[in-house]
């Protein structure tokens, strides 16, 4: 498949769904299917930096996921602290960030975080961004609280002001929203971001998705046309 290297997205976010049910099918218990999802995220991770994608975001853990089963969560804990690795960031020079109320995640994989978001500080080749402990209504909320903390006058509050106190403020809105596992929703993620996102769905399960999947996205994000409420004609002008 040939992608055209001047068209790829600057930030692709993804919502990896699928790993319990690809478990399932195979008759291994769920925690299988995110430790097969961890080597989905090193992949994706490689070949994004090799595409020139400059932010990718990974809905990692949604503050609803709190709700899973205790071994579930605990299990889901101990992969992000033994696979935040700094040979993945360092080797492909990729800046490693977080969002989300990561003050309700374990003491050792806060340290281990705060480790690694220190020491690639200075990675210049992407930024990868795990949404931890994350919804896009609590990130909202605490926008909102934040900016009346500040006393802002309702005439003051503007999107790029809103966008200020977004958890995402450091980068770009997504270019192209990804969610694999056959669900079609966006299950509280980014809303505020996705606003003129293209969106991608599809049927493979996370540990699944390879990097011709991650083409087979980009591709169709390619084909289409982005007009942000313009018509097809005022964005072929602009395009001159």
């Amino acid at each position: 498949m040939t992608l055209d290297r001047n068209r790829i997205p600057e930030h692709i976010a993804i919502i990896m769904d699928g790993n319990g049910r690809w478990a399932k099918a195979k008759g291994l218990p769920r925690t299988a299917g995110h430790v097969q999802g961890v080597d989905s995220v090193r992949k994706i991770t490689e070949e994004c930096v090799n595409l020139g994608v400059k932010y990718l975001t990974l809905y990692t853990f949604s503050t609803e996921n709190w709700n899973r089963p205790a071994e579930e969560v605990k299990a889901l804990m101990g992969l992000l602290f033994d696979n935040l690795e700094d040979e993945l960031f360092m080797k492909n020079n990729v800046r490693f960030r977080v969002i989300g109320d990561i003050g309700r995640l374990p003491e050792a994989v806060r340290q281990k975080m705060e480790g690694m978001i220190e020491r690639t500080a200075a990675n210049s080749a992407m930024t990868m961004v795990l949404a931890l402990s994350y919804s896009s209504r609590w990130e909202i909320t605490h926008a909102v609280q934040a900016m009346l903390r500040e006393s802002l006058t309702p005439e003051a509050v503007t999107e790029d002001v809103v966008s200020a106190h977004m958890q995402t403020h450091f980068m770009p809105d997504p270019d192209l929203l990804i969610r694999t596992g056959g669900e079609i929703r966006v299950s509280n993620y980014l809303l505020w971001q996705i606003a003129y996102s293209e969106l991608y769905f599809c049927d493979t399960f996370w540990p699944d998705f390879d990097e011709n999947a991650l083409h087979a996205a980009i591709a169709e994000y390619q084909r289409r046309e982005r007009r942000y409420g313009k018509t097809s004609e005022q964005v072929t002008e602009n395009t001159k």
